[in-house]
């Protein structure tokens, strides 16, 4: 869902807050956004972190193109979409977008794109390094990423809290879809 107040305002979308450490790793803000706007911006984070194995979208246009499909082809990414008309599906960005919205949307004036990409990155910071959350052990989501390696520490993080933080496939479909990337030498010798 875009969030426009009015047809002069840039509309912004959150990229890929990630579900497990609750980091937001990027706001994009721009007059309109295309697929390959969304990708572009993609790409910025997938160097920075790395590509994840799936992406939860809703089924926006920006999400549903050409682009995103081959961006996902071509960086091995999955495409959950959730069905439409059930954003309970989405809980979490869900939840993220109300805050996006009341906290930083509803309170600012953005009189130029320049300054809604600046006042985006301001609450974007705040979010990310000054805001415990409860489901992270009241750690802030750049606190809780630095302590899992930002992912890139062979999933032993994900491993120590996977009892308290289990997944559960959302639907039947999703159950059977569901593929697991291969286990590392290291990550098997750390279990056994």
């Amino acid at each position: 869902m875009e969030h426009g107040f009015r047809r002069t305002t840039p509309r912004q979308r959150p990229l890929d807050p990630d579900q497990y450490t609750r980091e937001c790793l990027t706001l994009h803000a721009d007059t309109a956004l295309s697929g390959e706007k969304v990708a572009t911006a993609l790409d910025k984070v997938v160097a920075l972190r790395g590509a994840p194995m799936s992406i939860t979208v809703d089924n926006g246009t920006e999400f549903a193109s050409k682009a995103m499909d081959h961006w996902c082809y071509l960086n091995g990414v999955h495409l959950d979409f959730i069905r439409p008309g059930r954003p309970v599906e989405n809980g979490y960005i869900e939840s993220f977008n109300g805050r996006l919205r009341d906290e930083c949307l509803n309170l600012e004036i953005f009189f130029s794109l320049a300054d809604a990409r600046r006042k985006l990155a301001i609450w974007l910071n705040d979010y990310n390094h000054h805001r415990p959350h409860s489901a992270l052990a009241d750690r802030t989501p750049a606190e809780f990423a630095h302590i899992c390696g930002g992912g890139n520490d062979g999933d032993k993080a994900a491993l120590e809290n996977a009892s308290r933080l289990p997944h559960f496939p959302r639907t039947a479909t999703a159950a059977r879809n569901l593929t697991y990337a291969p286990a590392s030498r290291p990550l098997l010798e750390t279990i056994t």
